[in-house]
């Protein structure tokens, strides 16, 4: 088992899937990693040494916003549109879908969403 930014990540899995594991890293980030590092995407995490490990969280960290800041940086973002009352940060606060999608006869998913979160409306 590999720790890598408080996370425990399977050994035996090779780089790419391993490194998805993290929040915000998905496919892209993660080949331009080791396209960065020069490291085969088809080696596990095992093949690397604690040199280039090390050399590939500082690049992480250098690059990218990852885990707690990519959270706390995704919730003020929201918080700012509901304090400035844009209507995306309405639909937001009433659990509707944002980004302009019909809600007659869709919309389903996010609606149910909306009350397994127990998003409550906001007197305006």
């Amino acid at each position: 088992m590999v720790h890598i930014f408080g996370i425990t990540m399977n050994a035996n899995k090779r780089l790419p899937y391993a490194l998805r594991s993290i929040y915000g890293l998905g496919d892209k980030r993660v080949s331009d990693i080791c396209s960065y590092m020069g490291i085969s995407e088809k080696l596990k995490i095992t093949d690397l040494s604690d040199a280039q490990i090390s050399k590939m969280c500082r690049f992480i960290e250098q690059s990218y916003l990852i885990e707690t800041e990519l959270r706390k940086n995704q919730s003020y973002n929201l918080k700012r549109l509901l304090d400035i009352k844009s209507y995306r940060g309405l639909r937001h606060v009433h659990g509707l879908p944002v980004r302009g999608q019909r809600t007659h006869t869709n919309a389903k998913t996010q609606k149910a969403l909306s009350k397994r979160r127990g998003i409550k409306n906001i007197t305006t």
